[in-house]
């Protein structure tokens, strides 16, 4: 490479625990970064990536150990090092970008607070020069009004825009080493471009290495010098990204490049009166509208897509249905008949007919109940289902959703893995046996295969329990396999509307091309061509 290494893993070993015994997550594996390389990290949910990349860090999560290896950074060991020089090297010279900003933020600072803690903790500059820095990486990470927004709390702005105040954030202290665990999982197609955009100028510009751990094998592709392939704890393969992409050797990397093959038939277009109706809603917080004039139908067997940047109104929208956020203008009709604007006016049949299927399964589910009690509430609350009826329809739910029901009914979320968590909240929602389900981002933290599967799993249970989706989703990918319709959102508006295959074939608008031509491709130059393109430095 011709560069000093920084980081050297060797025979690196780390189990679980599960009850009282051990088991190998990491199982002996090698890695070595060289100052300024970015090295992509990519394999399916259970292939130790993130629990990899934390070991970078000398860190590993509760329930886990470290039992074997070296972990050599800039000549320290970090397995055996005191705690106090780990403590020293985190976040000043080694950084971490979490996948889930809304999981990470501590809501009731400021971000600008936040973002000076690590510099002006470490010594590495005063709390004024701080706050003048994290403006202008607010800038460099194309966060709007990047002299205000610093002073908002993490829940006053988006979660595109959370994630990109948690990179600009580990980057304060410019350190040597930032591990990106799925950083831009949660950005829209075109935010995504500016954060990637934004990553890699500024990687390159202070000879930052990193570690990029993704499911998404475009992204790596725009990021990464080299590429490693983990299954299962074990290394699969590794070669230059380009040598990967153009020919991967093991059989397992080919099945990666091929995942995404599923897309749901075609469905006749929606009759009679619709599961849903938004007419003309006008919605938004304290003095802004968030949504202006917003309508759209969704019938039953369909599935309607919301697609727009981060900001645009998807989730408000969502919102405003589930009687979250009362419109200022406008109503929301359930079944031909107006529903009450908020939750709390509306009977528990008419709250039943309409449930949520969330984006972050870790954060959705209560840590301490058990499966049991996280699908059996909504059936009790709303069927009033108890005892040996209760038991049955839980079983059932289990087995809806392809798991166990003898192995799972007892687990707790901690036990499942990131797909069965997500299969968990599907069958949270049908319990209820709703009319409606809105899918909020529900395969966007999930590896490629794994929502596959899910996708799969929704248009089962569509076509036999007579279902409408709501899908908001930033993944065109996504929309293209399971969308009968697709709603295109911008500031708060509806600027197209109409059937999938119209809509990716002939879009009308300057804006919908703008998303579909933001959709990564897997090759190494795609997002150099593109930022040339649009006359931006690539």
């Amino acid at each position: 490479m011709g560069r000093d290494i920084l980081l050297s893993i060797r025979g690196l070993r780390i189990d679980g625990r599960s009850g009282d015994a051990w088991h190998p997550i990491v199982k002996g594996v090698d890695l070595t970064l060289h100052r300024g390389e970015v090295l992509g990290l990519i394999g399916e949910s259970g292939a130790g990536k993130s629990t990899l990349g934390l070991a970078a860090m000398g860190f590993a999560r509760d329930g886990c150990r470290i039992s074997g290896g070296t972990i050599n950074f800039d000549g320290i060991d970090l397995r055996t090092a005191p705690e106090a020089i780990r403590r020293g090297l985190r976040g000043k010279r080694i950084a971490y970008v979490a996948q889930s900003a809304a999981a990470s933020f501590n809501p009731a600072h400021r971000l600008i607070d936040q973002y000076c803690e690590a510099p002006v903790v470490h010594g590495v500059m005063s709390r004024e020069k701080a706050e003048g820095d994290a403006v202008d990486l607010y800038r460099r990470m194309r966060l709007p009004n990047p002299e205000d927004i610093g002073f908002r709390y993490p829940h006053q702005v988006s979660g595109g825009q959370l994630q990109r105040a948690m990179t600009a954030m580990a980057m304060a202290c410019r350190p040597d080493l930032i591990i990106f665990d799925e950083p831009t999982t949660a950005l829209d197609v075109t935010t995504q471009i500016e954060v990637l955009a934004a990553i890699r100028d500024i990687v390159r510009q202070s000879g930052t290495a990193a570690i990029y751990i993704t499911h998404d094998l475009a992204v790596v592709a725009q990021m990464a010098d080299r590429i490693k392939v983990l299954l299962r704890g074990d290394e699969v393969e590794e070669a230059d990204t380009r040598s990967m992409l153009a020919a991967p050797r093991q059989a397992y990397t080919r099945s990666l490049w091929a995942v995404r093959s599923f897309a749901r038939a075609e469905q006749p277009p929606g009759t009679g009166t619709p599961v849903v109706s938004v007419r003309n809603v006008t919605a938004g917080y304290g003095a802004v509208d968030v949504l202006k004039n917003v309508s759209f139908d969704i019938h039953a067997r369909r599935t309607v897509a919301v697609v727009g940047e981060s900001g645009s109104g998807k989730s408000t929208a969502a919102r405003v249905i589930a009687g979250l956020l009362p419109p200022r203008k406008g109503q929301v009709l359930m079944g031909g008949k107006t529903l009450p604007p908020g939750f709390r006016a509306r009977s528990r049949d008419e709250l039943r007919q309409c449930q949520m299927i969330y984006q972050m399964a870790d954060t959705a589910l209560n840590p301490k109940l058990r499966l049991r009690e996280l699908i059996g509430r909504p059936a009790e609350m709303y069927l009033g289902l108890k005892g040996r009826a209760l038991e049955t329809r839980i079983r059932d739910l289990l087995a809806l959703i392809e798991l166990e029901p003898d192995t799972y009914i007892d687990r707790l979320p901690s036990e499942l893995s990131g797909g069965q968590k997500q299969r968990i909240g599907i069958a949270r929602a049908l319990a209820a046996e709703p009319q409606l389900i809105i899918c909020d981002e529900v395969t966007s933290a999930l590896d490629q295969i794994v929502q596959e599967d899910i996708l799969k799993l929704l248009d089962r249970l569509q076509g036999e329990l007579n279902l409408a989706y709501m899908f908001i989703t930033h993944d065109l990918a996504t929309v293209k396999s399971i969308a009968d319709e697709v709603v295109v959102m911008q500031q708060g508006t509806v600027v197209e509307h109409g059937p999938k295959g119209a809509l990716f074939a002939r879009p009308k608008q300057d804006y919908t091309r703008l998303l579909l031509s933001s959709v990564p491709e897997m090759d190494p130059d795609w997002l150099n061509r593109l930022l040339a393109a649009r006359g931006e430095h690539a």
